[in-house]
């Protein structure tokens, strides 16, 4: 990848977003996303070239109405109506403390200024880094962004399909520059949603790097 990768781009006001660079969204992980350790390498090279930092990290209680486990009869990637609405069950992951909803052993982001934990009320999943899943209510990341002047996010990390176009998604929605590196990402991709996320993203107005 080259150095200058990013050049094109202003550096005032610029934020990276790591996405979910966790143990079990990583090989061998309970909801492992194929060659999701890539791109930790990737991701170290790319957060010297910013000066602000941003780590999201899903944070689950051990029964989360996202497991499939919590919903007998039902199997990982089933869908039921939840009040919010539709919501894909998971395997169990990312579980509050444990090894698995640990950040990857080789990242290296050491000058990190926020760590954002999603996902952790039982009754509501959460993949965008800006609102539960329900699209409404805040993680506090947005009046952060805002108050720091950070208008520019360059969003990289897991999956792409899911927390990296959920979060892109809504921050253009709430007046971001939004960029994403697809090299820095990896997508789980159930049922065609891949190729559906970059297409609702590129609709969306946002950048493809």
């Amino acid at each position: 990848m080259p150095d200058d990768l990013l050049s094109h781009l202003p550096t005032e006001n610029r934020v990276l977003l790591v996405v979910d660079i966790q143990n079990d969204f990583c090989p061998d992980g309970a909801l492992a996303v194929a060659g999701g350790d890539e791109v930790v390498p990737i991701i170290n090279r790319l957060s010297r070239q910013f000066a602000h930092v941003i780590l999201t990290q899903d944070w689950h209680c051990a029964n989360h109405l996202s497991f499939a486990s919590s919903h007998p009869g039902k199997k990982p990637l089933e869908q039921v109506n939840l009040p919010y609405g539709p919501q894909v069950l998971w395997p169990d992951h990312c579980i509050q403390g444990t090894a698995g909803a640990g950040f990857h052993p080789d990242l290296d982001v050491a000058h990190c200024e926020l760590v954002i934990r999603k996902g952790y009320h039982r009754e509501i999943d959460s993949y965008s880094a800006f609102f539960e899943n329900d699209r409404r209510t805040p993680t506090g990341l947005a009046g952060y962004l805002r108050e720091r002047g950070l208008m520019r996010l360059c969003i990289v990390g897991l999956a792409t399909d899911f927390c990296v176009a959920y979060s892109a998604l809504d921050a253009k929605r709430l007046g971001f520059e939004v960029t994403v590196i697809e090299k820095a990402c990896r997508g789980i991709d159930v049922g065609g949603s891949l190729a559906a996320a970059w297409l609702e993203m590129n609709e969306a107005g946002v950048i493809r790097v």
